[in-house]
């Protein structure tokens, strides 16, 4: 049994079927990567993980707990945290303090917006932000204040905030979306570098094939809201049904 186990989920609106049988299984320590056309059901699928949505049927088991009618803050205690297509950071603090809020609250189960006072007492959670604003390459921009970044130090911020929290489970919503070539790559090489070094298990939703086939382990192709392949890397590249459907026919 995998990390994170989807089995037969289906989500429909109205009319519209947004998720068809989903089934996929995502192994502890692996990077799997979910690609498809736009409207493929990807992002639905996701915020069924993240307890956004609520399945019409089937299950999401994460680590042995079902995850289904989960509220989202219980599931980032449980272990599951997301790097959201736009980053979602604290424009106007400074990057260690945007760090040191989501370890209180992952430590505390919640963060009061009003108590500033206890961020500068909280010597051992300081010390921990700013080894993690190192592991992401950001240590010294620690004192400036986030709206200041460019977008791709933006998504290396917001995933200092998560893995603070030493999710077991991270969910990378397009990580490299609007960045330049030279941004995706350094992107792509703090990726494979966090997954090897933490053993760090990886959901990632990404268009560009370079970032997928440079990271994952393993591929599921969606489309009308169906799975219709799953496969290693090197097998999904010469996939007539995955080439049909992401791409018209042609070759990735």
């Amino acid at each position: 049994m995998g990390l994170l186990e989807v089995n037969d989920v289906n989500k429909a609106f109205g009319g519209l079927k947004a998720l068809n049988h989903i089934t996929l299984s995502v192994n502890e320590g692996s990077v799997h990567a979910i690609i498809g056309p736009n409207g493929a059901g990807k992002s639905t699928l996701l915020n069924c993980l993240i307890g956004r949505l609520i399945p019409d049927s089937g299950t999401v088991t994460f680590n042995g707990r079902s995850l289904v009618g989960v509220r989202p803050y219980e599931i980032n205690q449980v272990g599951v945290s997301r790097v959201f297509q736009t980053p979602e950071i604290f424009g106007e603090l400074t990057l260690i303090d945007n760090v040191m809020i989501p370890a209180l609250a992952h430590r505390d189960g919640t963060f009061r917006l009003n108590t500033w006072t206890r961020l500068d007492h909280e010597n051992e959670v300081r010390d921990k932000a700013l080894a993690g604003l190192a592991d992401v390459g950001l240590a010294e921009k620690a004192d400036i204040v986030a709206n200041s970044l460019s977008r791709g130090d933006k998504r290396r911020l917001e995933l200092a905030m998560c893995l603070i929290q030493d999710p077991k489970l991270l969910l990378l919503d397009e990580p490299t979306a609007g960045m330049a070539r030279h941004d995706t790559n350094r992107t792509i090489d703090l990726l494979k570098e966090i997954s090897e070094r933490r053993n760090q298990t990886m959901v990632v939703i990404e268009h560009d094939m370079h970032v997928v086939f440079s990271l994952a382990h393993y591929v599921t192709v969606m489309a009308q809201g169906a799975v219709i392949v799953e496969d290693k890397p090197e097998n999904i590249k010469g996939n007539p049904k995955v080439q049909e459907a992401y791409l018209g026919g042609a070759h990735l």
